[in-house]
């Protein structure tokens, strides 16, 4: 599993996929916080906070780990190299583990250099250090577990096909609607006590709860509960290539 787990690594950063997603998710990020005269703009808002790293990220991941992710079973696919991958000694899971990983790896290198704006707005506060630390530190861990997710729907996505373009396509909207879907329909369609539950069904809910500050074992119980659903659905889905 290891090996395969460092295959994969070394395909993403060989193929550039892994420096554009990581330099793309930057560029951006970094554009809207310090360039672009938009409410985001910490320089112009005039406060010490991330908040704009926080609500732009998950829509920046929206697109950049399906991008991280298509390539995951659908070249294997296209390639014919899926039955050979199977033949060794190694269970489903572990094939499909080693691949999670490596994305997941992918996520934490992008998110790793954001640091830099951490302590940049820490120290431009007034006085330095006047800013909310318990708020954006939950954030961050929220952000990571909402990409977590992602990346099991972006393999889940994968095994369905084996066009890179439409793995993408999939995951993206898979994405999308399991973590804004839910929400739309608790806005527009249903109301009460049933439509919190069905807001509680979204990714969102449980990022923005975490983005408070406060880790709620809920919340991460309900990230890991999702991203093993779709690892189940993965191995289901290669399951079916028996059938």
């Amino acid at each position: 599993m290891y090996t395969l787990f460092k295959k994969e690594i070394n395909g993403f950063l060989n193929s550039f996929i892994g420096y554009v997603v990581v330099i793309v998710f930057l560029v951006m990020i970094g554009l809207f916080l310090w360039v672009f005269p938009l409410e985001f703009n910490i320089p112009d808002f005039g406060f010490a906070n991330l908040d704009g790293l926080f609500v732009l990220g998950p829509f920046v991941f929206l697109f950049l780990i399906p991008a991280i992710t298509m390539r995951s079973f659908a070249d294997e696919k296209k390639s014919g190299t899926l039955e050979l991958l199977m033949t060794q000694p190694l269970t489903d899971f572990q094939v499909i583990l080693a691949k999670y990983f490596a994305g997941l790896v992918l996520v934490i290198f992008s998110l790793l250099p954001t640091l830099v704006y951490y302590f940049s707005v820490y120290h431009l506060g007034m006085p330095p250090g006047n800013l909310d630390s318990g708020s954006i530190w939950g954030s961050y861990i929220g952000l990571f577990f909402l990409g977590a997710s992602f990346v099991a729907i972006g393999i889940f996505a994968s095994s369905l096909t084996d066009n890179q373009i439409v793995s993408f396509i999939l995951a993206v909207f898979i994405c999308f609607f399991v973590y804004m879907g839910f929400e739309f329909i608790y806005t527009f369609v249903l109301s009460g006590k049933v439509g919190l539950i069905i807001e509680s069904l979204g990714l969102n809910a449980h990022y923005t709860s975490m983005s408070r500050g406060v880790i709620d074992t809920r919340d991460l119980i309900y990230f890991i509960s999702v991203t093993a659903v779709f690892i189940l659905f993965t191995k289901l889905s290669l399951e079916s290539r028996k059938w």
